[in-house]
Order: structure tokens, then sequence, then C-alpha cells
């Protein structure tokens, strides 16, 4: 499989998707390619919006997306994908539409034979087993937390070590704790802002100038750079 999976979409002071596009057009090379979007975890702005934004951007690396939603036939826009991408926003949101629209299965069948997948924050969560590790206030219930589980271990967008000014409650940390305490046999990747993990076949790296912090029932958390092989997490 060829996987990026990105934490963020946008760094302070910086335009949307600015620092991950040379990334993004390494990953999917110079030829243009047929790309599918997913909007779904849009809630405040149209899809039309999502696309443009994502595309305004796309645009300046050689590579153009078209919205899923344009479709009439989601699932044969899917199994006809060069390259498949997923955008950021409330990840419940997008596991209910993607779960009501039957393209669960139909997606991870397509990745599992080598289309590119791009996915940011709640993109790339999806990419793990389940949605539990999401940061995002459950708006809608989808029918079930089950994700594409093209990775084995679960992912945390937007990591931060520390909590907000003023805020005496748990950490992320403390969170992901509590996580791995009830579901001892997974392990957790906080991904923190302007990371991202590229996936190309049996290969796992860490892209990006900060580490990540890797969770595991009963262990001290690891902190590993993009210098350390993250393969191990793909046992």
């Amino acid at each position: 499989m060829r996987l990026l999976l990105i934490s963020n979409s946008t760094n302070p002071g910086e335009g949307y998707l600015e620092y991950p596009k040379i990334y993004i057009r390494d990953f999917l090379g110079e030829k243009a390619k047929n790309a599918i979007f997913i909007p779904y975890a849009a809630v405040t702005f149209s899809y039309e919006e999502y696309e443009e934004k994502v595309n305004a951007r796309f645009a300046e690396i050689g590579h153009h997306v078209t919205s899923i939603h344009r479709f009439i036939n989601p699932v044969e826009a899917i199994e006809n994908a060069d390259a498949i991408v997923v955008g950021g926003g409330n990840t419940w949101q997008l596991v209910k539409i993607l779960q009501e629209k039957g393209l669960m299965k139909v997606i991870r069948k397509k990745v599992k034979k080598e289309t590119p997948y791009i996915g940011w924050s709640a993109g790339s969560n999806i990419a793990c087993p389940t949605l539990r590790t999401t940061n995002d206030m459950p708006i809608v219930q989808p029918e079930k937390f089950k994700t594409l589980k093209l990775v084995p271990f679960q992912i945390n967008p937007h990591y931060l070590d520390d909590s907000p000014a003023n805020h005496a409650g748990e950490t992320r940390e403390a969170r992901i704790q509590e996580f791995i305490t009830i579901n001892r046999e997974i392990t957790v990747v906080g991904l923190r802002e302007g990371t991202m993990l590229l996936l190309e076949g049996k290969e796992l790296v860490l892209m990006g100038n900060r580490k990540a912090r890797i969770f595991k029932y009963g262990e001290e958390p690891l902190e590993l750079s993009n210098e350390d092989d993250f393969s191990f997490l793909l046992n």
C-alpha cells in the first residue's frame, strides 16, 4: 500500500495545505492523476467550497481533485480513481457518511490494490482500525466505530503535549493512556502538527521536523523522529 497520513492541514501563519503540499507532490508524482476527493468531514461549509480550497493548493503542485459528491455513482468513482484524498474536519461525520454510502469497504479494497491514499486530520484517523482516537466531538452517531484499518495502529492527529492555559482537565496523553488501558493490544501514535506518516509497501517513516510519541500499554511512551524506522508498528 501507499499511504500519506498527515496530522493537520495548516500550520499557524500559513495557508491551507501550505506545509504538506511538497510532500503531497512527491507522493503523487509529476504525472497528473484522476484523484477523488472525499469532503464528507466538512460541517460548516459546503463540499463545493472544500473542493475549491483543496484544488487551489493542488494546482500549485500540478494536480487536481474532483469531489466525490459530483458523481452519481460514488462507488464507481472510487473504483476508477488513480488516487484517493480524504480531507479533515469532523471524523464522526466523515465516518457516518462513508458508512451510509457503503464506501468503507470499497476504499479499503482499492487502497489495498496500491491506489495512493492521502488523508489529513480526520482523513488520517480513518486509516486506522477505529475512529476512537479522534479529538472531535461526536456531533453525529455512525453505525459503528470501525474504519478502514489500512494500518494496525491508531493515530491521534494534532497531538499536543500540554493542556491549554487555565485548563485543569486531562492532557492528551492522559486520554490516550485511558484508551490503551482499555485497548491493551493497540498502539497509538501521537502525531504532532507539521508531521505525517508515509507508508510505502512495508516501510513506514515519519516526515517533518517534530517527533511522534508512541503509546503502548505497560511501556513508557517512545519519542521517535524522522530518522527512526516506524515499520515495527505494522506488525
